[in-house]
């Protein structure tokens, strides 16, 4: 099948005189299941429509956007598989050095919110172009939303970036919606319809069973009303029992958010992951050494989408949704076998799994007929009655893979969400789990310790990690295993203060364990959290909640975590003082740093010792002499 076409040289020796579609995007171009740009232009292409790629243009130059010159029918636009923003920036605001997304890893390959400035440059250049915008960008800004890096309330991205169209969430029935739309002469304006989408208008007379949300002026005003205005979009993001929502701006003009497109059946699914994708990035990008990113998917396999697990630092919620959506056995082990005949195979599959490794139906039946409940999640604060806590499905695929010629090990690598783990009545998975897909360690998300903060998070309480723990061990053991378990840890999320953030490192004392890296909350769009971090209300029930803003503060509870570290020790200090916990200063087996030598020198030796020196000094002085 070949790559899509780059140039117009490609379309030439594909017979192409002009292209139904050209999909502009911030990332390289890499034809592999697991970038979005690839999965939609693929599913597009097996509709037979022609698609090509203009990857990271110039957007300060006019003529970056007509490469491939104007499509048919429209321009589609993606910032990447990950927020422009976030891509470009830690949380303390200094830019990253690298882009694993571009060639080479190269920085400043793409502008600051990608999508907005791309369909810019093709709204001067292309004025009467259909313009359709999406991936997860576009997606987790489609109605107005708090901008961490700006630190401002921003419009929806459709007003600000003028594209036609937002097609959000994983989007692949969407497009082909919207695609059969255009091409049989609608006009983009009156495209008002498809699921999964969002549109602008001055009329809504033809908007039916919707609700209204705050204003966009309100919100700004009161940024209550913006957390308001989240609980209720967090209510409808379920393709079966959300509504249509509008959102009003000045000047008469309306978003509207029409209700998400239905999960994928599994032979859909498993149709969209059997395309005829390359599995690689562009060769042109070899003399710049490749696409980094590609190297943590090459090797694995996506087996899901969609999580119930509901953290509230996480937006997918709002693009691939709570109810969980599969591929079949078959179609993975497919996958496999594709994999085992690339020439730098060695052996090792490096996951198998999705946003949440062990999620591998929905919750419970419930969910397929009458949508996610609204008024609970299906594991916080304790699992759901409800819930199908179960792994038979997962460990006979997993089993099915391990024992595939030329494969030596099945590791599990993307999330596993414990308390589910621990919800299975049955332990069979857990400990083939332990016994044949841990690499040394295995990662897994407590994310604090404190149940303060816990409940903020959305994880579960303090004990059920333990218990994971306990049984963890005690599995290894039974097994003769040594192996590890790597906590994340996040620190400065709303509802921690100092004092939650001592508690932490006295846990972290406990177990005799420093981490290597800590991860501070990072405010991005359309989280619960990040409501809680702008607003200071937890959407869900509008109580107040403790919001650490200030850089010092955050710098204090970020070092506390890993309070061993040296170049911490001013930090720690500062903080166990502020926090009255002084008692944490000295050298008792529970004290987490010792005092500086000046705070515990008798100030008597000390003054003899100095005129001792004084005496010497005047000695050799008149040595000297």
């Amino acid at each position: 099948m070949g790559f899509l076409p780059i140039s117009k040289n490609d379309m030439e020796a594909q017979g192409i005189e002009q292209l139904d579609f050209v999909y502009v995007i911030g990332d390289a171009y890499v034809d592999h299941p697991s970038f979005g740009h690839a999965i939609i232009s693929r599913v597009l292409q097996s509709h037979g429509y022609s698609v090509g790629i203009i990857s990271q243009p110039d957007w300060k130059d006019d003529t970056s956007i007509t490469i491939l010159g104007k499509p048919k029918i429209a321009f589609l636009i993606s910032g990447g598989n990950m927020d422009s923003m976030v891509n470009h920036y830690f949380v303390s605001g200094k830019h990253r050095p690298t882009d694993a997304y571009t060639p080479g890893a190269e920085p400043y390959k793409r502008p600051d919110h990608a999508t907005v400035v791309y369909s810019n440059l093709i709204r001067k250049v292309y004025k009467d172009c259909p313009v359709i915008i999406g991936g997860i960008e576009a997606s987790l800004r489609r109605l107005a939303h708090y901008d961490y890096w700006s630190n401002s309330f921003k419009r929806s991205i459709l007003l600000d970036s003028q594209a036609d169209l937002i097609s959000y969430g994983m989007g692949e029935k969407s497009i082909v919606e919207i695609a059969d739309a255009l091409a049989s002469g609608i006009a983009v304006k009156d495209i008002t319809y498809i699921k999964g989408t969002v549109y602008k208008t001055k009329d809504l007379q033809g908007v039916y069973g919707s609700i209204r949300l705050p204003s966009y002026a309100e919100m700004k005003a009161e940024p209550e009303k913006y957390a308001e205005s989240f609980r209720t979009q967090y209510n409808h993001t379920d393709p079966v029992s959300g509504r249509t929502l509008v959102e009003a701006y000045p000047n008469g003009v309306y978003v509207v958010q029409n209700p998400p497109q239905p999960p994928l059946t599994q032979q859909e699914m498993d149709a969209v992951y059997e395309l005829p994708y390359m599995r690689t990035y562009h060769p042109s990008y070899e003399e710049k050494g490749g696409v980094p990113a590609i190297s943590e998917v090459k090797f694995s396999l996506v087996s899901n989408r969609g999580c119930f697990g509901g953290c509230n630092f996480c937006a997918l919620t709002f693009h691939q949704g709570r109810t969980v959506q599969t591929r079949s056995h078959e179609s993975i082990i497919k996958e496999a076998r594709l994999m085992l005949q690339e020439p730098d195979f060695k052996g090792y599959i490096h996951d198998v799994g999705g946003p949440t490794a062990n999620f591998r139906h929905p919750s419970c039946e419930k969910q397929l007929t009458q949508g996610v409940c609204k008024n609970r999640q299906c594991l916080f604060p304790k699992p759901c009655p409800n819930l199908k806590a179960d792994h038979e499905d997962y460990l006979t695929l997993l089993r099915k893979l391990r024992v595939l010629p030329g494969v030596k090990k099945v590791f599990i690598r993307s999330g596993i969400r414990f308390d589910y783990l621990l919800a299975d009545p049955d332990d069979t998975f857990f400990r083939e789990l332990v016994e044949h897909h841990v690499s040394g360690q295995l990662k897994v998300a407590p994310e604090h310790i404190s149940d303060a903060v816990l409940s903020k998070l959305g994880k579960p309480r303090k004990e059920v990690y333990e218990r994971f723990v306990q049984k963890y061990n005690k599995i290894n053991e039974e097994l003769g295993k040594k192996q590890f378990l790597v906590p994340y840890l996040m620190s400065s999320h709303p509802g921690s203060t100092l004092k939650e953030a001592i508690t932490l490192a006295e846990y972290l004392r406990d177990l005799g364990y420093m981490p290597e890296q800590v991860q501070d909350f990072y405010p991005t769009p359309s989280t619960v959290s990040t409501v809680m971090y702008y607003t200071g209300i937890d959407p869900r029930n509008g109580q107040k909640v403790y919001v650490c803003r200030n850089p010092h503060e955050k710098a204090m509870q970020r070092a506390l975590i890993q309070y061993r570290n040296p170049n911490n020790y001013d930090l720690v200090r500062e903080s166990l003082i502020k926090g009255g916990r002084e008692d944490l200063i000295g050298f008792g087996k529970h004290c987490l740093i010792k005092p500086r030598k000046t705070e515990h020198t008798n100030p008597v030796d000390t003054k003899k010792h100095k005129t001792k020196k004084t005496i010497r000094n005047v000695h050799k002085k008149k040595e000297r002499r």
